[in-house]
């Protein structure tokens, strides 16, 4: 474990009032325009439109992008998403198709898909993200695709269903540290399962790439973020994003701080010294957020290159 000395922290501030950091400008731009258009025709679902997401305009305009399979209602109830609640309506097998269309029509260079837990289907809904996941690497051979998958209560023959249809990058967040986790998600998801479900993926013959996500203000210590980033890189896990959790409404669980620029730079050298390929850290970071997309394009170029050559 890395001392406090070797890696000195900024004070934290107890405000809980939004700062100025946190807020941004309304999207706008040629491609923004142009993605939204084409989202709003084909009816595609988007985390960045429905999570109200700031970087909203720099990944549209940029060609990458979020989606959302099976539908806008959930199985779990987190704390911290405001995500709809209840019994979800059948899956439509004609989505993955619709999905890589449109995709194919946005030329899209990085698309990140990820869904509501499906607890109701017997797989979890794997094979259909599997299908999507096959229909995008047919119909956009040069997008890259990856998935933001839930745990599938960990089975691992529902996780071997969606390495096998071969995305470039799996992700599956672990949210928060392990003493908050029974707090933040649903009873279901714990920390040691999704520590499991990416150590799994990155053991896996396919050896893709694994991406997790934190979010900080929920109350968490220093100490525990910093054994948070041990216990993922002991899994493998390759890159990390860390955000400011923003409450969506008066029934979910309140910011405890708001974490500050210069605190969140401190995160993030004290996350790379565990050795993660990339650490992406901010106030207005999210799990699918452009410069880590754009860092991962890079580098599997590199890597195309390198075996070309």
């Amino acid at each position: 474990m890395a001392t406090p000395d070797r890696f000195p922290l900024p004070q934290v501030s107890e405000s809980t009032r939004k700062p100025e950091w946190l807020k941004v400008r309304l999207p706008h731009g040629e491609g923004y325009e142009r993605v939204k258009a084409i989202v709003k025709r084909v009816g595609l679902a988007t985390v960045c439109e429905e999570a109200r997401c700031p970087n909203i305009a720099e990944c549209w305009g940029g060609g990458t992008a979020t989606v959302m399979l099976m539908g806008e209602v959930c199985t779990r109830a987190c704390r911290f998403c405001h995500v709809k609640v209840g019994a979800p309506p059948p899956l439509d097998p004609m989505e993955p198709i619709h999905l890589a269309q449109a995709v194919k029509e946005m030329n899209l260079e990085y698309i990140v898909v990820t869904s509501v837990n499906r607890d109701d289907r017997p797989d979890g809904g794997a094979s259909h993200f599997a299908s999507a996941i096959r229909e995008l690497r047919k119909e956009s051979p040069r997008t890259l695709v990856e998935v933001l998958i839930p745990d599938f209560k960990g089975k691992e023959e529902d996780l071997a269903t969606v390495a096998e249809a071969k995305p470039h990058v799996v992700a599956h967040n672990v949210e928060t540290v392990e003493r908050l986790t029974p707090t933040v998600r649903d009873r279901r998801a714990t920390y040691r399962q999704s520590l499991r479900v990416l150590e799994y993926l990155k053991n896996r013959p396919e050896k893709v790439y694994t991406k997790t996500s934190v979010m900080v203000g929920l109350g968490e210590t220093d100490a525990e973020l910093e054994r948070t980033f041990k216990d993922l890189r002991d899994v493998g896990v390759d890159v990390l994003t860390l955000g400011q959790y923003l409450q969506p409404s008066q029934y979910h669980l309140r910011v405890e701080r708001f974490v500050t620029p210069a605190q969140f730079e401190a995160y993030k050298t004290l996350a790379e010294s565990y050795g993660f390929l990339y650490v992406a850290s901010g106030p207005l970071v999210r799990s699918s957020y452009r410069a880590a997309e754009f860092f991962m394009k890079g580098l599997m170029e590199r890597e195309r290159v390198e075996r070309l050559g």
